[in-house]
């Protein structure tokens, strides 16, 4: 199942399911226009051709106290394929570091980071991010506030291209 061979009805499941995915089957199925067992067919569909990842909470950091959030741009030394994912698997291991991003240009990852304060986010900066194999350079930029933070995708440009 591919982009190009969802129909309406997935379209629109998957535009309430990024808006709301808490609600019922039930209702979920009301609101695109279709009973409850066959929207739970197209539900279990999508999960497993991948174009459902998973269901989350929106958690607020700040409420948490995670009060920093820095992107930090990463230069290698080496661009092998070998080292890009030796790089990715620690990324990975750090709980700092919430998304990874390989990039092309100067700049080869850029990672975003949380922290509680200031303090912690040096000392990971220090004595991880830095000291890690093949890191050639740091950049980093704290966030001063986020204007917008909006999950998933656009659907309303979906819908245009299907038009198209």
């Amino acid at each position: 199942m591919t982009a190009n061979r969802l129909d309406d009805i997935d379209r629109r499941i998957l535009a309430e399911l990024q808006a709301d995915g808490r609600m019922t089957n039930v209702e979920l199925a009301r609101r695109v226009g279709i009973s409850a067992p066959p929207c739970l067919r197209r539900v279990r569909t999508l999960e497993e051709a991948g174009f459902i990842r998973g269901y989350h909470a929106d958690i607020n950091p700040r409420e948490l106290g995670f009060e920093v959030q820095v992107f930090a741009m990463v230069r290698l030394h080496s661009q092998s394929e070998r080292d890009l994912t030796a790089f990715e698997n620690r990324a990975r291991e750090w709980a700092l570091v919430r998304e990874c991003h390989m990039l092309n240009g100067e700049i080869d990852f850029i990672l975003k980071c949380v922290a509680p304060d200031l303090s912690t986010f040096q000392r990971f900066l220090t004595d991880q991010l830095t000291a890690a194999d093949n890191v050639a350079s740091v950049k980093t930029s704290l966030v001063i506030r986020c204007a917008k933070d909006e999950p998933g995708v656009p659907f309303e440009v979906v819908e245009q291209r299907q038009r198209a």
